[in-house]
């Protein structure tokens, strides 16, 4: 015989079966992701949160809502979760980054005619449509404030007395569990999407589909690409760099005069320094490995901070920075800098959610975007690789 304490935590999840079940009849789709959420009823919270892993559910007034509303906050928490947004924050402002999520999330929301969204619900029919992180930085510049009702991604705070050893074994640990956590979801978008397909009703909210994209489209290998655009790739087979083809990664010899890199990294907060080490460590790499190429970088936020040599000599500097996000600066630079220098390549390693330069470059230009960036078509010069379409 079940105890009180039994009973009432079954009868609570009859109201999330009851939300699944009104799912089942105006979406397919949400319905099927709906079945890939844990979740767990707590007191810990106002009324619904997630840190990623888990939907939370106060007891009480989660259940006072009416039914439509309940609805909407359910798939409030289930879209922050399929969409990685407790990942996707990195160091960015909690508060800031909630409101930004808020903002697309219910803005897919008021579109599913089935669910009603609570009264005090965010939205910003201006900003929805884009992604989280350029919401993020439209949030940034503007001077009013949003007063969110309620902060529903929890995020884990470090654990300051730990030694550098334990940090960078977390560090470890909260990475794969990231790259699993991605490899779950897009398995269940993959796989609802696949539901809908199969049912008569298929009302996928347009943009949940261009956000899907950055969770399921296929994976490349980045440092491939980015070998490949400093180092020719032959035709045939003759005179390649044997050094590297154990990596399936087919170079000629470099020959003829010094070619320059000129690399500039974004230093506004969106680049975190994961990506930055991963980066760099790869980019000196390709350097050291050909003496015919010398990497002068530099950093920039709104104002241009170097340039510094990259080689096995010399200890990379520390990133300087801080402030809002603009290409000028460096682009104006490199430009007087080939005046004198035409064998030159740029690579430019940010998210880029920054207004691209009215005259379009003479050389040839690398954009490296952040996992959350700004969408490859938006660049109209240069090629685009994604450091979130890979291992990293």
């Amino acid at each position: 015989m079940k105890n009180k304490k039994e009973k009432d935590t079954s009868e609570l999840f009859n109201y999330i079966s009851a939300t699944r079940l009104r799912l089942r009849q105006s979406s397919p789709f949400f319905a099927s992701l709906s079945m890939y959420a844990e979740i767990e009823f707590t007191k810990e919270f106002p009324i619904a949160a997630t840190d990623g892993q888990k939907i939370f559910f106060h007891p009480q007034n989660y259940i006072n809502f009416k039914p439509k509303e309940r609805d909407a906050i359910f798939l409030h928490e289930l879209l922050h979760m399929a969409l990685l947004h407790c990942s996707r924050k990195g160091e960015r402002d909690n508060y800031i980054f909630n409101i930004a999520a808020d903002i697309v999330v219910n803005g897919m929301i008021a579109s599913e005619p089935s669910v009603k969204l609570p009264a005090n619900a965010i939205r910003d029919e201006d900003l929805e449509s884009l992604k989280v992180e350029e919401i993020y930085e439209i949030l940034l510049k503007k001077k009013e404030k949003i007063n969110l009702p309620i902060d529903d991604l929890v995020h884990k705070n470090n654990n300051v007395n730990s030694n550098k050893a334990n940090k960078e074994l977390d560090e470890l640990n909260e990475l794969n569990k990231q790259n699993a956590k991605k490899q779950f979801w897009k398995k269940a978008i993959t796989d609802s999407l696949l539901v809908a397909k199969q049912s008569d009703q298929t009302n996928i909210p347009e943009s949940f589909k261009r956000h899907c994209d950055e969770i399921t489209k296929p994976e490349i290998n980045w440092k491939a690409h980015l070998w490949r655009f400093l180092v020719r790739t032959p035709n045939d087979f003759e005179g390649f760099d044997r050094r590297f083809i154990h990596n399936e990664i087919y170079f000629e010899e470099l020959k003829g005069e010094t070619v320059f890199i000129f690399c500039c990294i974004d230093t506004s907060g969106s680049v975190s320094t994961e990506e930055l080490e991963k980066f760099l460590s790869e980019l000196s790499g390709i350097v050291n490995s050909y003496p015919n190429l010398v990497c002068k970088l530099w950093y920039a936020d709104t104002e241009l901070y170097g340039p510094f040599d990259i080689d096995k000599e010399k200890d990379i500097p520390d990133p300087e920075g801080g402030g809002f996000t603009s290409f000028d600066p460096f682009f104006e630079e490199v430009e007087k800098i080939n005046t004198f220098q035409k064998d030159a390549v740029c690579i430019y390693l940010t998210d880029g959610y920054a207004y691209l330069p009215i005259k379009t470059p003479e050389l040839p230009v690398l954009w490296v975007i952040t996992p959350g960036g700004q969408e490859s078509e938006y660049f109209t010069f240069g090629e685009v690789i994604r450091l979130n379409e890979s291992k990293l």
